[in-house]
């Protein structure tokens, strides 16, 4: 499996710092918080998308994914949260991404049915932008659709090789799925993994990998027994815990941490 970051742990950090980060410390790729207070956003000129693009590749680092906020099933006109995504998937493009991530969004004061339908419809008409452009839209376990059989409920009836899942294991975790019941949900569908830690349901303050209660041995064993090759990403979400320690400082610690769930896994 490869390994990368994403800059949601160092907000506000310039391209040049967050390459050299990724770089230094051994991670395949980053995954990039696509947000206007940000250094990369769906308002970048063509120029500086590919001065982005060429610096992580001159460092041999991938750009993962851009995350980004569009929220498939929440109320609201189509052509606002499609034209969001368009935006995203156009993104990920120029700078070399796969993935773009969203979230679900639903209104829970509405029928499950009918969000679910909404987020489908959306998703499946995005899909054909997206392969279009040879990205893939992943929906998060997140907020409404916070785990496996949640987020399945929708992509199960989109049913397209370009729209998947990304599975949170904070999420998953929240909601009470097993990581063995999200992989069996999600397997045909998925895209990448965001790793995390956090001391517990009540206190959801990032932590260093390792140091809390998330289940990252099971998950990654869950991975390795189904021979599943794909990314994971430790998403720290420094931007929303201020008092959260530093990113830079846990990446190396991180890495290891990771490093040594695969070996004993293999």
């Amino acid at each position: 499996m490869k390994l990368a970051f994403s800059t949601l742990g160092v907000p506000g950090l310039p391209v040049a710092d967050v390459v050299a980060l990724a770089a230094g410390h051994g991670y395949h790729g980053v995954e990039i918080r696509a947000h206007a207070e940000e250094a990369v956003h769906p308002g970048l000129a063509v120029a500086e998308r590919a001065d982005v693009a060429g610096q992580f590749r001159a460092a041999g680092v991938e750009v993962l994914g851009v995350a980004g906020y569009a929220r498939v099933a929440a109320p609201g006109d189509d052509g606002v949260v499609l034209g969001e995504i368009r935006e995203l998937v156009r993104l990920a493009h120029d700078l070399g991404a796969p993935y773009v991530r969203v979230f679900p969004g639903a209104d829970l004061g509405r029928p499950r049915e009918e969000s679910d339908a909404i987020a489908a419809r959306r998703l499946g008409t995005a899909a054909e932008d997206a392969a279009a452009l040879g990205v893939r839209v992943l929906l998060e376990t997140h907020d409404s659709h916070r785990t496996g059989a949640d987020a399945i409920r929708v992509l199960g009836p989109v049913g397209h090789a370009h729209v998947g899942a990304l599975w949170d294991v904070m999420h998953t975790w929240l909601g009470g799925e097993q990581p063995s019941e999200t992989y069996a949900a999600l397997a045909p569908h998925l895209g990448y993994v965001q790793v995390k830690d956090i001391a517990s349901a009540e206190d959801t303050t990032p932590l260093a990998l390792g140091a809390g209660v998330l289940p990252l041995t099971e998950c990654v064993d869950v991975l390795s027994r189904h021979g599943w090759d794909g990314w994971l990403c430790w998403e720290y979400e420094k931007r929303w815990y201020e008092a959260a320690a530093p990113l830079p400082g846990l990446l190396a610690g991180g890495r290891d941490h990771l490093v040594r769930l695969l070996g004993e896994a293999a």
